[in-house]
């Protein structure tokens, strides 16, 4: 009995072991497919498009596809100032960041800030649900280093820029720029960039919040750095 039991035991870890296995290669398929084909979509657009749509049935994103030559430089430079100054160096992750994030959260006894990558901000976005379980930073992981082994920086870069929310149903530069300046991602000018750069940890707030004297002091703040930020 002791021996059958054993056996189930062990043929339900292999079992959940190839489907592991399975979904990261199905996830690696996807991240080699879009070394040269643009997402349409993302886990986390689906995810709010679902919220939305469960407000209001005809709800709709904003969003088009932009390629990066066409994407302003000055919101290139803003954006990595903001969320990843060492972007083009690193290999996914900036474990002095992370570090500096967690003596900072420890010390205010919540979380206030995050360590996190634009790779593995790219990964969480295109992959992985809004909802928090106990693997999720650990699968993170692992599309990260998918990511930065697949793709290279300015490719990581570009789909982040058209992936990532900006307000309320808002995703990509090219939604951003039309939604908030009427103008097209590449007519940015580096204040505005800088506008945006800021809004990026609170986007759908900060939409209906749009001179929040945070949002405004920060602006400042990398209008300031990020003619330093270097951009792939």
């Amino acid at each position: 009995m002791k021996k059958t039991w054993w056996s189930w035991t062990w043929r339900i870890f292999a079992l959940l072991f190839v489907l592991m296995l399975c979904y990261q290669a199905w996830i690696a398929a996807h991240i080699a497919w879009w070394v040269n084909h643009n997402p349409t979509t993302s886990a986390f657009m689906d995810d709010r498009l679902l919220i939305m749509q469960s407000k209001d049935p005809k709800a709709k994103l904003q969003y088009k596809w932009v390629n990066y030559k066409n994407i302003s430089s000055h919101l290139k430079r803003a954006l990595i100032a903001s969320e990843d100054a060492k972007f083009v160096d690193h290999e996914g992750f900036d474990w002095e960041g992370i570090q500096k994030a967690y003596e900072k959260n420890k010390a205010r006894g919540k979380i206030v800030a995050g360590g996190s990558t634009i790779s593995q901000q790219l990964a969480k976005n295109l992959f992985l649900s809004t909802r928090r379980t106990p693997w999720r930073k650990g699968e993170e992981a692992i599309i990260t280093l998918m990511l930065e082994a697949i793709m290279d920086k300015e490719r990581i870069f570009e789909i982040y820029l058209n992936t990532i929310e900006w307000g309320n149903g808002v995703f990509g530069a090219e939604a951003a720029a039309r939604h908030y300046y009427q103008i097209s991602a590449s007519q940015l000018s580096a204040e505005q960039a800088a506008r945006l750069a800021a809004m990026v940890p609170n986007p759908r707030y900060y939409d209906s919040h749009r001179e929040a004297r945070g949002l405004l002091r920060k602006t400042e703040i990398i209008l300031s750095i990020m003619d330093n930020a270097d951009i792939p």
